[in-house]
């Protein structure tokens, strides 16, 4: 259990009592206590995502800004995994609002090859990727969001597994389907052929 110490150093309380006291009251002090001891966690992910400092300090107040109305409504077991996840889907929306898109192919033999080509946007049609786009949707959460952090974040299964608690051989599983499904959706939609 996590403490947070007060000014004078002391451990006060805990962060889950935190969470309810800030969730009843909505004072923005008790959030700014909590969330001031992630800062420089937030900083460094939203620094490894935008890799610009100012990017990066704006976000970090971008996502306080997040937390006022979502702590209100959501129970939280587990505070640090939901900031890391927030912030990290803050910083991939804001790159993906940009013009700025990094995606990837699906291979023709699309099983078990781990080789991934990210394309640049200017190389390929706008139509394909909207197609990748739209079929990364049709994908079940679990498959998206695990073929999403092996492809596009680079992580391993046991990253995947660590970071979403998925079991190991169920993120192999998620990726593995979730490729062959993405390969159905764009060659029912003709861009495979």
């Amino acid at each position: 259990m996590k403490f947070i110490q007060n000014i004078s150093g002391r451990k006060e309380i805990n962060e889950a009592e935190l969470l309810i006291e800030y969730r009843n009251t909505g004072d923005l002090q008790l959030l700014g206590s909590l969330y001031e001891n992630y800062m420089p966690l937030v900083y460094g992910l939203c620094l490894k995502y935008f890799r610009d400092e100012e990017k990066s300090r704006d976000a970090v107040m971008q996502i306080f800004e997040e937390l006022i109305p979502k702590l209100r409504i959501h129970e939280i077991s587990n505070f640090k995994s939901w900031l890391y996840t927030l912030a990290r889907n803050h910083c991939l929306m804001a790159i993906r609002s940009s013009s700025k898109h990094d995606f990837v192919s699906v291979d023709e033999y699309f099983m078990e090859t781990e080789s991934v080509l990210h394309l640049n946007r200017d190389e390929i049609p706008e139509d394909r990727l909207i197609l990748m786009e739209k079929c990364m949707e049709t994908l079940s959460d679990e498959q998206r969001i695990s073929v999403n952090l092996f492809y596009l974040e680079q992580k391993c299964y046991k990253e995947v597994s660590e970071q979403t608690g998925f079991d190991l051989n169920k993120v192999k599983s998620f990726i593995q389907n979730g490729k062959r499904n993405l390969k159905i959706c764009i060659e029912k939609n003709g861009e495979l052929k």
